[in-house]
């Protein structure tokens, strides 16, 4: 008998550790997951009680993960919120939309499956993606419910995760939410506590050790942005100088330009000189200068006119 005892209790194991070890179904998404959970969370609701928590049980295939479920009455949980709800506090002061009679709040611990449905890249997770979502009340049985809005007017909702691992020295923790189509939004970590004014997602990571460069990898890349910051500087003295021998060369044309001109209007009276009547020469002391041989008008004495 204690033989037979053992072996069951071996083959048990073996089991658990098989269905432990099972990847996640490919075929389901985070937003079919959250379906999937919330009619699973609905199904602790035997003889539910307004205000209780109740543990539900998560799918056979889905190991590890985590879910709980509260029913409230909407009046009551604006005016007075709910304390505690496994890791997350929620004020006074919250505001559902569309507006319902009851509500459920399901909580959800994703566990080993938070990397695979909201995956990061470059960033390594230090604490498991948390959920926080609102239902109807109207129907607990009812499947495929609409998420309702969750907006918080006063104070922040806050999450203090109680399953947050070491956080690697010199490494910066920055909280992730998650909203409806699964964007990521980070904020700065405050005492391994994190903060939100509605519904979702959310979790705590840091910059993964493999995307951080090498102190090789570092001394490359420094030296192929000293060498890009080089050619930038040649290309701009390059352009300088050239700009400068540009400017020089029409300078120097302009010049040539304006000398060509003056040659030409030289050269132009050289020939209208040449074209026109010939002066004789005369000796002057010791200069020769052209003289007229006739004048056009005779001088005459004044007595000539008295005449």
């Amino acid at each position: 008998m204690g033989f037979l005892f053992s072996l069951q209790v071996l083959l048990f194991l073996s089991l658990s550790q098989k269905l432990s070890a099972q990847p996640p179904p490919t075929n389901v998404t985070s937003s079919s997951l959250d379906a999937l959970l919330q009619d699973y969370s609905f199904r602790a609701f035997v003889r539910p009680r307004t205000g209780i928590l109740y543990d539900a049980a998560a799918p056979s295939n889905f190991t590890g993960i985590k879910l709980a479920a509260m029913r409230l009455r909407s009046g009551s949980f604006r005016k007075y919120g709910v304390s505690s709800l496994k890791e997350f506090s929620i004020p006074t002061g919250v505001v559902v939309k569309p507006y319902v009679t009851r509500l459920v709040l399901v909580y959800q611990n994703l566990a080993n499956y938070s990397q695979f449905y909201y995956p990061l890249p470059g960033y390594d997770y230090v604490a498991p993606v948390l959920g926080l979502l609102a239902y109807d009340a109207k129907n607990l049985s009812a499947v495929n419910l609409p998420e309702l809005e969750l907006t918080a007017l006063n104070d922040p909702i806050k999450i203090g995760f109680a399953d947050l691992e070491r956080i690697p020295q010199g490494s910066g923790a920055k909280c992730v939410s998650f909203d409806s189509r699964g964007k990521a939004t980070f904020k700065d970590s405050v005492q391994n506590t994190c903060e939100t004014v509605n519904q979702g997602h959310f979790s705590v990571v840091v910059k993964s050790v493999a995307s951080a460069p090498s102190p090789s990898e570092g001394r490359k890349k420094k030296k192929e942005e000293r060498s890009e910051d080089s050619a930038k500087t040649w290309i701009i003295v390059g352009s300088v100088v050239g700009g400068l021998i540009l400017l020089g060369l029409l300078v120097c044309l302009v010049m040539r330009c304006r000398s060509y001109k003056k040659d030409e209007k030289i050269r132009e009276m050289e020939r209208a000189g040449e074209a026109g009547e010939a002066l004789r020469m005369t000796q002057v002391g010791e200069t020769r200068a052209p003289t007229a041989t006739t004048t056009r008008t005779q001088p005459m004495l004044e007595t000539e006119y008295a005449a």
